[in-house]
């Protein structure tokens, strides 16, 4: 059974184009989306969405910088909500991450494609580094209260974000081992937190500490 268009009438027909753009995306997957058929949902001419997107890969990037700034103020407001404390905001952060990546995981995986390609803009990019440079903010405040070991804040944000996106992308994947789901992200952040912790491990390979 068709269901009816999404007629548009009156406002942003750019935003009502991305709206529109990824419920295509949830429901259907990356190649369903076709400018032409965005239109026709929102009952405007089939040349309307030239005025704002030239062509599909336009909008792809488009939906990309919106996921990544949505995720980014996310984030943030989870860390600022969260309390003072290194374990607190990192829990924060990660079941924020977790929750968006397992609601989203289409759009999540096209951010970081469209992240990658050669094309994407200075504007993409920035907004996707965004996410990382508070896992790197964290950390350099949690060393400064001594609740995270001594080290380059850049390498330890790269061994955080590769546990923490890599648990995400399972979960939004459906890929977690049975019944991983009721404990896995306790036990991934965890695991982080015993990582970090000043005093719980080897100075990193390469540092002044490490022999």
């Amino acid at each position: 059974m068709q269901t009816a268009p999404h007629r548009y009438h009156h406002g942003d027909l750019r935003a009502a184009l991305l709206n529109r753009a990824e419920e295509t995306l949830r429901e259907k997957g990356r190649g369903a989306l076709s400018l032409r058929e965005l239109a026709r949902d929102l009952g405007v001419s089939h040349a309307a969405p030239g005025r704002h997107f030239k062509d599909k890969q336009a909008l792809l990037d488009a939906l990309a910088l919106s996921g990544f700034e949505r995720l980014g103020a996310l984030l943030t407001a989870c860390r600022e909500q969260a309390g003072e404390t290194f374990a607190r905001r990192l829990d924060a952060v990660a079941r924020a991450y977790v929750d968006f990546a397992t609601a989203n995981a289409e759009l999540l995986d096209l951010m970081y494609a469209a992240k990658h390609e050669p094309a994407a803009s200075e504007a993409l990019v920035a907004s996707a580094h965004r996410g990382y440079e508070q896992i790197i903010e964290m950390i350099t405040d949690g060393q400064r209260r001594g609740e995270v070991r001594p080290g380059p804040a850049e390498r330890l944000t790269l061994a955080v974000f590769s546990a923490l996106h890599g648990y995400a992308s399972l979960a939004a994947s459906g890929m977690l081992p049975p019944g991983a789901s009721e404990h896995g992200l306790d036990d991934t952040i965890a695991h982080i937190l015993r990582g970090c912790a000043p005093g719980q491990s080897p100075p990193l390979p390469g540092t002044a500490g490490h022999r």
